[in-house]
């Protein structure tokens, strides 16, 4: 017996629950009975045979007829699970078909319904398949009549007089007869459209034959009707041998599979001389995915496809959320600080602090706006005007160019878009120079982090298939696309505030711009060339994005960058066009003054103010604390530290405090002297760190030269042993124009050539003086240069020894070689008596070093 659960057979149907007395016995015991009640047609599928090995057993005066449709398949589900209830006994089963009032439901009543009653067939034994919706039904026959004339009377009485189930009204009861040999097993093999029909031979030993199309469409039509035949591929080692059969209905799959599971083929019927027997299961058709197949087959033409769709769904979704940010950006439409409530709570807490720093800070720089109004006027009126080119300030660190531009000449104007190059250029990694870039113009959302990923994505693509997918972009290519959408959100910026009620309003947006420049949005481009020997990348595509800007009408570009030959490269994006220059230099020594006298009298007036509503011991503390520096050594004070803004503005902090102004402007010289020391003259700032072009004896020699002289020659500087004969830096001009990039010197032109070098600020004189007043640190430095002047003579001493040598191996001294001797000679004398001229000053400064701290 085999154990089976509970309640979860057909008998919970209506009509599958056999009678019972269970109604006139106690209620306990006859609830026990029903629960317990086994269900005999599926323990007859384990169990059929006299070996228990799932095969149905038939005498020979006995058939087998195979009804379909007495269960629903969709109950089928239930046999995955691993439940098990008990069998049951057949005769309750046969008790049931032989009883007459069965209901209309009852799958057993169908299968008596099915049967004519003139017919002399008497069942011996139902077999339900529930799995496969039907049911064997064994009956005996007398001899004189054929079990397939009974087949032939079932069916012809089913055609006229259909059998319904309940659950298929569309199908009635079917009957066939059972061929070959039914395999009743149990597994978790359900009924499929398609059949998997395995050729094998009758007996163990001998051969089978592989049955043609044709064969099996004449013995599977009758079944139902055939959706498609394919038989195995000639060149398949796949032993048995197969072909498939795919009916267009499951029940008729189910229906062959019965009927013909064991059908041994006759060599009449093209078998074989011993006969082929059929071995049939269900298949799981693999549903063909054309689409999807063409798609991995042609990846040369998908993989371009879906780089075009994806940039365009791009292009539609987040290029106007990108517009409309670079908009807010420039507009300031959404900051914090042009809100009015946030302004108004401002003033009235903490604005009031701020406005005296400011207005102290403010009334210095009027002195340097009075003196530049000339500049600002001229930079104003090139805003005004139509021409299509750059305006470009010139000037070094510290000159007020972005101040006087943004501060003085855009002031009142909110389409102003300021661009810093230097966070862009200092950026490590193509990730972060575009993550830089994007914030400097308000571009987001930026996904700087996917450039890595759809690397890796178009490199494996490319591995596999052999074409580039084109998911990963250039540098060049992503700042070309931010710095594109930027331009077209300038470009209605520029026109948001156009009106249909306007006379030129049906201008188009080029003529409309053109004709009013004042509309234009202005984009100022600060620290142009910094640092601009490793990205020509980045300055290159800013420069032809402001060309096209400009050339378009969009705005107007202002360059602000300390670099005096940014000509090259502006000159590359507009080569047609004459660019508009001003240069901003050191405050003259007058406006210096004026600029830290207005700095300490505002400062002085408005602590007065602040004093006025304290009381009188505070105003004595405060007095006593804050006294006006000595303002008599000012004029030479300024002197000293030059005109440039910044060093002016650090100076008239000090002098504030109360300092004096020369103790302000010795320390000023003294931090000044500390960072020439820190980042030229320390050991190992040379062109061997990958960062300079120059040596640090070279750096010295132009601070002992410019602690001297003002301005030295250019040409001359080149022509000295330290620059042309130089071991670690031996082109001289890179090293002078890394020096001046670095602004410890500067390069003045005159008629586009270089003609002499001077400080980089005014300071560094004074820096410069007192780094060699400094006896230990010029005799390191001066030793240094001699080792490195040594090194060179004993290469030019080496260097003619060998051609003297090489001319002495030769046989015979022929007279035209005496020159050439005559001169090795010579240069060889004179580069032993600069050796022994370096040894003798090398030797009083290694004195000078054991002496000195």
């Amino acid at each position: 017996m085999i154990p089976r659960n509970i309640g979860l057979g057909p008998r919970a149907m209506p009509g599958l629950r056999a009678r019972s007395s269970a109604l006139n016995r106690p209620l306990l015991v006859s609830l026990w009975k029903t629960r317990w009640t086994p269900i005999a047609w599926e323990s007859t599928t384990t169990t059929a045979g006299v070996d228990k090995s799932g095969h149905i057993d038939a005498a020979p005066n006995e058939s087998i007829l195979w009804f379909d449709n007495l269960f629903p398949l969709k109950l089928s589900g239930l046999m995955r699970m691993p439940w098990k209830s008990p069998e049951r006994d057949l005769g309750e089963l046969m008790r049931r078909f032989e009883n007459s009032s069965l209901g209309i439901m009852d799958p057993i009543n169908m299968v008596k319904r099915a049967l004519p009653k003139d017919v002399p067939v008497k069942v011996t034994e139902i077999l339900p398949r529930l799995k496969d919706g039907g049911a064997f039904v064994k009956f005996t026959h007398p001899t004189d009549m054929s079990a397939k004339e009974i087949e032939g009377t079932v069916s012809k009485v089913l055609e006229e007089k259909p059998v319904r189930p309940f659950f298929n009204p569309f199908r009635g009861v079917q009957a066939g007869l059972v061929k070959g040999v039914p395999w009743l097993e149990d597994l978790h093999r359900f009924p499929k459209q398609r059949l998997r029909v395995e050729f094998v031979p009758k007996n163990p030993g001998e051969e089978a034959v592989e049955l043609s199309q044709e064969t099996l469409f004449s013995l599977f039509r009758r079944y139902g009707k055939i959706a498609e035949i394919t038989s195995q591929p000639w060149d398949s080692k796949v032993l048995p041998k197969f072909a498939y059969v795919d009916f267009t209905s499951v029940r008729d799959a189910i229906m062959a599979r019965n009927c013909l599971h064991g059908f041994v083929v006759t060599e009449a019927l093209g078998g074989g001389k011993s006969g082929t027997r059929f071995r049939m299961s269900y298949e799981q058709k693999v549903k063909t995915h054309r689409y999807w197949d063409w798609i991995q087959n042609h990846p040369r033409i998908v993989i371009p496809v879906l780089v075009a769709l994806l940039t365009g769904l791009t292009v539609v979704i987040f290029d106007p959320i990108r517009a409309f940010f670079v908009k807010a950006h420039v507009s300031g439409r959404y900051r914090l600080r042009n809100n009015r409530l946030y302004r108004w709570l401002r003033k009235q807490t903490s604005d009031i602090f701020a406005f005296r720093r400011h207005k102290a800070e403010q009334a210095g720089l009027n002195e340097v706006w009075t003196e530049r109004k000339d500049l600002i006027d001229q930079v104003q009126r090139w805003l005004m005007e139509t021409a299509e080119t750059f305006i470009v300030i010139q000037g070094p660190r510290g000159s007020g160019k972005k101040e006087l531009v943004l501060d003085q000449a855009l002031k009142g104007r909110s389409n102003v878009l300021v661009l810093d190059c230097k966070p862009i250029v200092e950026a490590r990694g193509e990730s972060a120079t575009i993550k830089k870039m994007a914030a400097g113009v308000g571009y987001r959302p930026i996904f700087s982090w996917a450039n890595s990923i759809s690397s890796m994505v178009d490199l494996a693509v490319q591995s596999t298939t052999g074409v580039k997918a084109g998911f990963s972009e250039t540098l060049e290519s992503q700042l070309q696309k931010i710095l594109e959408t930027t331009a077209g959100a300038l470009q209605e910026i520029d026109v948001s505030h156009r009106h249909k009620t306007d006379s030129d309003a049906s201008l188009p947006v080029d003529a409309y711009l053109e004709a009013h420049p004042e509309k234009r949005a202005v984009v100022v481009i600060d620290n142009f060339l910094h640092k601009g020997d490793g990205n020509a990348i980045v300055y290159d595509k800013i420069a032809e994005w402001a060309a096209a800007l400009v050339q378009s009408n969009v705005a107007h570009v202002i360059f602000l960058t300390n670099d005096s030959s940014y000509s090259k490269s502006l000159s590359k994006a507009l080569p047609d066009r004459v660019l508009r220059q001003a240069a901003l230099g050191d405050l003259s020594p007058e406006v210096a003054k004026r600029f830290i006298l207005s700095h300490i009298a505002s400062d002085n007036d408005l602590a007065e103010t602040n004093d006025s509503d304290d009381s009188d011991d505070s105003k004595e503390k405060k007095s006593e604390s804050k006294s006006l520096p000595d303002l008599s050594e000012l004029d030479s004070c300024i002197g000293t530290l030059g005109g440039r803004l910044t060093d002016i503005e650090f100076l008239a902090r000090r002098l504030k405090t109360g300092q004096p102004p020369k103790q302000a402007v010795a320390e000023i010289t003294e931090q000044s002297a500390s960072e020439i020391l820190k980042m030229f003259l320390l050991p190992g700032k040379n062109s061997g760190d990958g960062d300079h072009k120059w040596s640090v004896e070279q750096a010295w020699y132009l601070v002992k030269a410019l602690a001297s002289n003002d301005s030295l020659r250019y040409n001359e500087v080149l022509l000295s042993n330290t620059f042309a004969s130089s071991t670690s830096a031996p082109d001289g001009e890179s090293a002078l124009e890394g020096l001046a990039n670095t602004e410890l010197i500067t390069v003045k032109n005159h008629k586009g050539r270089p003609q002499k070098i001077v400080v980089g600020k005014p300071v560094y004189q004074a820096a410069f003086r007192q780094l060699t007043r400094d006896h230990a640190l010029a005799a390191k430095m001066d030793l240094a240069v001699l080792t490195e002047l040594t090194k060179i003579e004993g290469k030019n001493i080496d260097k003619a020894e060998n051609e003297l040598s090489l001319l002495g191996s030769l046989p015979r001294q022929p007279a035209q070689a005496s020159p050439r001797v005559s001169y090795l000679l010579a240069k060889l004398e004179t580069a032993q008596s600069k050796v022994e001229s370096y040894e003798k000053e090398m030797a009083v400064l290694k004195k000078v070093l054991g002496k000195e701290y």
